[in-house]
């Protein structure tokens, strides 16, 4: 796809939704980074039904790992993968406290050394909660950005590094949110709502759902 026509795509994305938020819950940036880890395969949905009482039992690192993995589970444990998510958000508090004086790193290679926290999860803390122009290339922005033709990726980092090229620099700071948000609610996985989307005559998709 050529830049005018990923340019469109994104003008069109911002007059949809011109100011996108994260659809998670929290209060801070050590909430906002728990309620990331605690969203990977799973919905952002499922993690607001949990993590209000959590963050009431545990709103800093410090009071979360005195909670301990086992009560941690209990407050998640509806959610997906709960018993690795428990151990992680228990170990990820504990390295906050032991090597960063329980602040939140600064820098995307910092924040991957933490427990449960992998390129795409630090990605959208940055953007989430320092404003930073990342792309965190989760399935819904995989499933988007390879349909629409925007990328030709085989896996995530292949789309972030395509999408960083291809995406506007005007654009750079939302493009994560509209392209998540379309995926969530309009290119669906398996039945694409094509006869609703905004963008579907410069979407390069040839099964198109009309």
């Amino acid at each position: 796809m050529n830049k005018a026509k990923a340019a469109e795509i994104f003008k069109r994305l911002k007059i949809q939704r011109p100011e996108p938020v994260t659809e998670l819950e929290y209060q801070d940036e050590f909430t906002l980074l728990v309620a990331i880890v605690l969203s990977a395969q799973a919905t952002d949905k499922s993690v607001n039904k949990a993590t209000p009482a959590l963050f009431k039992a545990a709103p800093t690192p410090q009071k979360m790992a005195a909670l301990g993995e086992d009560k941690i589970r209990e407050f998640i444990k509806t959610i997906g993968l709960y018993n690795a998510k428990a151990k992680n958000v228990y170990a990820l508090s504990k390295m906050l406290i032991e090597k960063f004086g329980g602040k939140i790193p600064a820098t995307r290679e910092e924040l991957e050394i933490l427990p449960g926290v992998g390129r795409k999860t630090a990605n959208v803390f940055l953007n989430n909660a320092r404003g930073e122009a990342t792309m965190g290339v989760d399935t819904n922005i995989f499933r988007v950005s390879n349909r629409t033709h925007l990328t030709h990726a085989k896996n995530p980092r292949q789309t972030e590094e395509q999408l960083l090229k291809i995406t506007p620099p005007e654009y750079l700071l939302h493009a994560h949110h509209w392209l998540l948000l379309h995926g969530r609610y309009t290119c669906v996985a398996r039945q694409p709502r094509c006869y609703e989307c905004v963008i579907v005559d410069l979407c390069e998709f040839k099964d198109k759902n009309l």
